[in-house]
């Protein structure tokens, strides 16, 4: 039953980013304004998802699955110019996630996306520390911090770094949190959208809030479903054993 959820949400991942996968590939000039508010954006949409509850996997826990990010990105303008004159109104990225558990309330991640028939990759890297483990009576409390970067765009150069904290606490087999923290952005023009603009590189501090919910309706397995602000509206589902 677990395998067959995890192969359905798979196929549906495939099938809606194969009809919204589009290269990134600037088209003409951008001014430094846009130049930044596309990075916030883009920034916001390739950085490390938490779409986990603040409870620590322990020394043993170990926690795979698929992953999809819906981000609403703004049509016109930046946009259209980065995808051709073309823009979708959302950003499809599925992903594959990994957690690790390590002594001392200490977790470890990583994270890989690539939109099939696109340019688009990314890969990041978390840890997180529990300060409280959570109890039945009480909530748990941790902190992150996160690193990703895009790839294979060749003319941005694109990496975040984030820190945040959350808290969650678990209700029979289901799992509420929330958290909020800050995201560093520094992107880079390169390439021929370097030589046709004269872009400088920015460098933005940006917050960011999000809240989430686990459902655990089967043994080791579970559903995470989560909704972030940071600039824009983005959403995350993903499916994951953990054992």
């Amino acid at each position: 039953m677990k395998k067959r959820i995890v192969l359905a949400l798979s196929l549906v991942l495939l099938v809606g980013t194969q009809a919204m996968a589009k290269d990134i590939n600037f088209i003409g000039n951008l001014s430094q304004g846009d130049f930044r508010s596309l990075s916030k954006e883009a920034g916001g949409a390739i950085s490390f998802k938490n779409t986990a509850p603040a409870a620590p996997l322990g020394i043993t826990g170990f926690d795979v699955g698929v992953e999809v990010e819906v981000a609403n990105i703004k049509t016109g303008g930046y946009w259209d110019n980065a995808f051709q004159g073309d823009a979708p109104s959302y950003l499809f990225l599925p992903k594959i996630r990994a957690r690790k558990g390590l002594p001392f309330s200490i977790d470890v991640g990583a994270m890989y996306s690539y939109v099939p028939d696109s340019n688009i990759k990314l890969y990041g890297f978390e840890v997180s520390k529990a300060i409280l483990d959570g109890t039945l009576a009480t909530p748990a409390l941790g902190i992150r911090a996160t690193y990703t970067r895009l790839a294979g765009v060749s003319e941005l150069d694109l990496q975040t770094a984030g820190i945040d904290a959350s808290i969650s606490k678990g209700i029979l087999f289901l799992t509420p949190y929330a958290g909020a923290g800050a995201l560093w952005v520094n992107s880079k023009a390169k390439g021929n959208l370097q030589a046709s603009s004269g872009l400088s590189t920015e460098s933005i501090w940006q917050p960011r809030v999000f809240a989430g919910i686990k459902i655990s309706p089967l043994p080791l397995f579970g559903i995470t479903a989560e909704a972030e602000y940071e600039v824009r509206p983005i959403y995350s589902l993903k499916a994951a054993l953990s054992f």
